[in-house]
């Protein structure tokens, strides 16, 4: 589809994405916040946030091609994407788009895909001669997936609903709760949403829920589950039954989980507030499953989160000194025998595997069964890993 554009309207964006850019707001809460304030149709709200993360998926074309920064004259970098994708914009004299061509044609590869250079650093240090498609394949605006909720409807009968509201699909292969939107439309308007029978769930994200093996009656533990996506999805998988126990250490995280799960109809979720680290040792050797989707730098996720490409570069050592110590604390919850599911939203080794082969040599009580990236590029998926851990006894001589 191509999206509605004027003066106005790039105006207000502009007005939200100068202090995202400079300031380093997440550009989901600064449009959150514009449409809490103006007065917008549905279908306006759906065309200013992809026209927003269009501009930040290919930003560093656009200002190589304007000769100047968004954040001095957003005006005439708005003009360049407007050529450069063939919007027209009332009353506004736009570049030549030959011109803008032939010097496009002259710049790096990863400026082209909306790379800044230090992302293009830490990628090619990451997965050397692999990002380069990898990050092709971030660049590109994500497909919209759907998880069929199966404690009320089966995909196939999802299918059909969704139809019925003029809402078309195709199955995701490999997948078998998932289902790729192809219509433009406004999917949370729709009775099947209302009813509760889907979640919007990227496939790869589906596929991480399913690597951990959990069964109805069985004691299950997210520890890091934030707005709840794949606790819903665990849920389901339980039939409903058995004990999810969903943690975060934000409130309003867990009290979106609430709301989502009354909707999906997940009685067996329960929700707690990780307040101190009194919270985690009162869970020792509880699970069943636990399931570690820890904090991450996101790289994997990208295309969704374009913003995230012209902030602050990712806090690495950071993070990845956080995800040890969530996998040395939080893993004392999980019963002998149990499974633990490490995950994330990255496609760096330095937060994967390196991650993984660290605890290991920790922890003798556990052992890899399975470990798998998801990568962008072979899939379509955002980008994800997940290793599967057994906790087995300790046999001391």
């Amino acid at each position: 589809m191509k999206l509605e554009m004027h003066a106005l309207m790039t105006e207000r964006l502009s007005q939200v994405l100068v202090p995202v850019l400079s300031q380093q707001q997440p550009l989901d809460k600064a449009l959150a916040a514009l449409f809490a304030t103006e007065k917008y149709s549905v279908k306006e709200q759906a065309n200013q946030v992809q026209l927003a993360q269009q501009l930040m998926r290919g930003l560093s074309l656009y200002e190589a091609l304007a000769g100047c920064r968004f954040v001095e004259q957003p005006a005439k970098v708005w003009a360049v994407l407007a050529s450069w994708h063939g919007y027209s914009v009332y009353g506004q004299l736009l570049p030549d788009l030959t011109e803008l061509q032939g010097r496009a044609a002259a710049l790096p590869a990863h400026i082209l895909q909306g790379c800044p250079d230090w992302l293009e650093q830490l990628g090619q240090q990451e997965l050397g001669d692999a990002w380069a498609l990898e990050r092709e394949a971030l660049w590109a605006r994500a497909p919209r997936y759907v998880r069929a909720n199966w404690l009320k409807i089966s995909t196939s009968e999802l299918q059909q609903a969704l139809l019925a509201e003029g809402i078309e699909s195709r199955v995701v292969a490999g997948v078998p709760t998932a289902l790729e939107i192809l219509s433009d439309c406004a999917l949370f308007q729709s009775r099947a949403f209302k009813q509760g029978w889907f979640e919007q769930q990227d496939a790869g994200s589906q596929q991480v829920a399913d690597a951990l093996h959990v069964k109805p009656a069985a004691r299950v533990i997210d520890a890091c589950a934030g707005a709840g996506g794949k606790s819903l999805a665990l849920a389901a998988r339980m039939a409903g039954k058995g004990r999810l126990l969903a943690m975060d250490v934000e409130e309003w995280k867990l009290a979106t989980l609430q709301q989502r799960a009354r909707r999906a109809g997940a009685g067996n979720i329960e929700t707690r507030l990780i307040s101190s680290s009194k919270t985690i040792k009162r869970l020792a050797d509880k699970a069943d499953f636990l399931l570690l989707d820890v904090p991450c730098s996101g790289s994997g996720v990208l295309r969704r989160n374009p913003d995230a490409k012209w902030q602050a570069p990712m806090r690495l050592a950071e993070l990845k000194a956080l995800q040890r110590d969530i996998l040395s604390r939080y893993s004392k919850m999980l019963a002998i025998g149990g499974e633990l599911l490490y995950a994330t939203c990255s496609i760096f080794p330095s937060e994967n595997q390196h991650q993984v082969q660290w605890f290991l040599q920790q922890r003798p009580d556990f052992v890899l069964e399975q470990e798998q990236t998801i990568s962008p590029a072979a899939t379509g998926f955002d980008g994800f890993y997940w290793a599967r851990l057994r906790r087995q006894a300790v046999i001391t001589v």
